[in-house]
């Protein structure tokens, strides 16, 4: 993370993920986003969204052939 992040409420990081702000609140939860606390409020940073993302990106794969042919 790098000083210059913008940090993000629950409700900007919902609005970004196009989720409620329950699944944002949840990852908190879980400990499976990197967050910081200052006093009550929780803030996640661009950069911390950035990596949770691309660590959760399912990347394509090629389509099988089919083994079966076709007949004549």
């Amino acid at each position: 993370m790098s000083g210059r992040d913008r940090y993000l409420n629950v409700d900007q990081v919902a609005e970004l993920l196009g989720t409620t702000s329950r699944f944002p609140r949840r990852l908190i939860a879980e400990r499976r986003i990197t967050f910081v606390k200052v006093g009550r409020h929780v803030r996640i940073s661009e950069s911390a969204l950035a990596e949770y993302i691309s660590a959760h990106t399912v990347q394509p794969t090629r389509p099988r052939r089919s083994r079966v042919r076709r007949a004549a």
